[in-house]
């Protein structure tokens, strides 16, 4: 038995799972976790000290790669002033500002702890501004574990949602209405229907929870329309994307400026974190300055704030983004000879840092075509990339992250175990 079955062992004793997260204990690609002791640069290792090339990136936040010296430092520094006060400190207004001034949508910035506190709290703060109960989410975009957002659709083009958890009860579930990505023609029926009852649609403006997919040419340009047109707020998740894709996100990417917007991951440096912002009239809503209750013990926690505030002034101040393009364009078309060459049934959706491939020869625009690709290719590809030392996430439906820390040469050798791990899958097809 290896130390990381040894310690997998060990977690399911006291850890639902033995993980704190489902996807991390790789039963999407039969297989059993490997435990990470420590992570530098592109690369990460277990606890055996079997060294990893990461696509993984701690699911996104790793844009600089793993330890980035002037992050640690920055962190270092911190530490040694204290790790929590509960009280204003001012490194929380200075990555407040950081934000405000690379997102143009957002006059004021509320810190939280997670992902799925800042998409409660901003779906919690559209109904309170519009005085409306309803939600639209789009179907295969994940916005955390809220209640009202742990939905799935039912048969048809759209539908009121159900429960997708044990414990959420349906008449929560059903104020949250889904429809599917990449489909403006079904939003127009919801609204026709729904259109004084709902108070947002949020979605993952270039989704990373059903696998990478693009939104379609001017889809979020219209979107923007509809929404305004039926005085509909319009939230965008950019927990993934945000800070991700450009300096200001998918947002800037796309010209499109939604009117709440909710971060994660990248914001807080690889520390625990979350925030959503907005329009100055909307975000005078939440308490104290409106009605809209929302607190958090370690909101804005000084460790989070500081390693967030390092990491975003050293993306403004580089051109990492068009370095993190090239990477990206490179690793795909290295993917797509491969395919080709192969004769495979994949294909390869990517956007700047952010990819995925998929085991179909349908074209993926949305979460039913994603639906067509073959896990059980997924979970083995995936093993075998394990086993030349590529750590990818365990999951056919969560994104890959590209870092600036990867190399040249450390790219070039992902490409030629991509070639290797399609020739042994191709079998199975």
């Amino acid at each position: 038995m290896s130390n990381s079955e040894e310690a997998f062992a060990e977690a399911k004793k006291v850890i639902p799972g033995g993980v704190n997260s489902p996807a991390r204990a790789f039963s999407a690609v039969d297989n059993e976790p490997i435990f990470i002791e420590a992570g530098k640069g592109s690369k990460v290792y277990d606890i055996e000290d079997n060294e990893y090339l990461d696509y993984v990136g701690s699911w996104g936040p790793m844009i600089l790669g793993y330890n980035h010296p002037q992050i640690v430092e920055s962190l270092q520094g911190q530490v040694k002033k204290g790790t929590s006060f509960g009280a204003p400190t001012q490194v929380e207004t200075e990555l407040a500002e950081l934000i405000i001034d690379a997102v143009d949508s957002i006059a004021k910035v509320r810190m939280v702890n997670s992902g799925t506190e800042a998409t409660m709290s901003a779906l919690r703060l559209a109904r309170g501004y519009t005085g409306r109960d309803k939600i639209v989410k789009l179907e295969g975009c994940y916005h955390g574990h809220g209640d009202s957002l742990l939905v799935e659709a039912g048969s048809g083009v759209t539908t009121l949602g159900i429960s997708g958890s044990s414990g959420v009860p349906n008449d929560i579930a059903s104020e949250t209405i889904v429809a599917p990505y990449n489909d403006l023609e079904a939003l127009e029926k919801i609204f026709n229907k729904y259109q004084d009852e709902i108070a947002a649609v949020i979605l993952e403006p270039v989704t990373g929870n059903m696998g990478v997919i693009e939104p379609h040419d001017e889809y979020l340009e219209n979107l923007r329309k509809m929404t305004a047109d039926n005085d509909i707020l319009l939230i965008f998740d950019e927990v993934m994307t945000g800070f991700r894709l450009s300096y200001g996100g998918a947002q800037e990417l796309y010209e499109v400026e939604p009117d709440i917007t909710t971060l994660g991951k990248i914001i807080g440096g690889g520390l625990p974190v979350g925030a959503y912002g907005g329009k100055k009239e909307i975000m005078e809503y939440v308490a104290p300055e409106g009605p809209v209750y929302q607190a958090g013990t370690l909101s804005g926690n000084p460790l989070a704030m500081k390693a967030g505030a390092e990491t975003l002034k050293l993306l403004k101040q580089s051109d990492v983004y068009a370095s993190l393009e090239e990477k990206g364009a490179y690793l795909a078309e290295g993917f797509r000879n491969n395919i080709e060459s192969l004769g495979i049934k994949a294909q390869i959706s990517r956007v700047g840092s952010m990819f995925s491939i998929f085991f179909t020869d349908t074209e993926v625009v949305d979460y039913q075509t994603a639906q067509t690709s073959n896990t059980d290719v997924f979970a083995a590809y995936f093993n075998q990339m394990l086993k030349q030392g590529i750590y990818l996430p365990p999951s056919q439906f969560e994104a890959n992250f590209i870092s600036n820390a990867h190399t040249e040469d450390e790219l070039k050798a992902t490409i030629e175990a991509n070639y290797l791990a399609l020739k042994k899958v191709k079998k199975l097809e």
